[in-house]
């Protein structure tokens, strides 16, 4: 009888993506891509300028087209082999479903997917421009399925079932400052194993006995994987 898989829950950030050459979310001037997020990023951006916001993510989706996952989506994917990996993603990438990874939750939306300006859910898969005039089947202009600044985060309650039932969790390349996505770690059990994967790890409050592998995200899943074989 087969032995039954620990339970991985793994919340990964921009700085898992970052190697693959997709730069973080914001870098040190403030910016994204030399975008101020209030101009592309929120839905007072999508009322006042639609096409520059479009524009915007037309070119992410490019940028994403033409990346590759890299050794810490790869790595992460491999561990499928010895744990029932769950990964909540902040990242709008296809990253780790390209490496291998079989159960992706997105809490910010893909970047291959837009939907109705009106209707959430009416979500359709899109590899190429969206352009002002393309309309989902209820007559309503089509944007990015991605979940804006001011905007509700529709999957952060079933990210929150997952950590609670996590037996590891892992945090992967994300500084913890964008809420609600930040408040996860919380919670996790007060026994779970906890491992924090970043180039400067963030300081946490209320959160103990975290292990800390204070390396980038490819380097850092080689410790983890050594850590995870040698107390299985």
């Amino acid at each position: 009888m087969d032995r039954i898989k620990k339970k991985l829950v793994v919340l990964t950030g921009a700085g898992v993506s970052a190697e693959s050459g997709l730069k973080t979310f914001r870098d040190s001037d403030g910016l994204w891509e030399g975008y101020d997020v209030a101009q592309v990023a929120t839905p007072g951006a999508w009322e006042n300028d639609p096409e520059l916001v479009l524009d915007f993510y037309n070119m992410r989706r490019r940028n994403v087209s033409a990346a590759s996952p890299n050794a810490a989506h790869t790595g992460l994917a491999r561990l499928e082999t010895k744990f029932d990996v769950q990964i909540i993603t902040q990242n709008i990438d296809d990253l780790h479903e390209r490496a291998g990874s079989t159960q992706v939750l997105h809490l910010h939306g893909e970047i291959f997917k837009m939907r109705s300006e009106m209707n959430e859910n009416l979500i359709y898969e899109i590899r190429d421009d969206i352009k002002l005039g393309h309309k989902a089947e209820d007559g309503a202009q089509l944007r990015p399925h991605i979940v804006w600044f001011e905007e509700a985060v529709p999957m952060i309650e079933p990210a929150a079932r997952l950590v609670k039932s996590a037996d590891i969790l892992v945090v992967i390349g994300t500084s913890l400052v964008v809420y609600p996505a930040a408040g996860l770690i919380h919670y996790a059990g007060a026994r779970v194993p906890k491992f924090i994967i970043d180039k400067k790890v963030p300081y946490i409050p209320q959160v103990f006995d975290i292990i800390k592998i204070e390396k980038s995200a490819t380097e850092g899943i080689q410790d983890l994987v050594e850590i995870l074989n040698d107390h299985l």
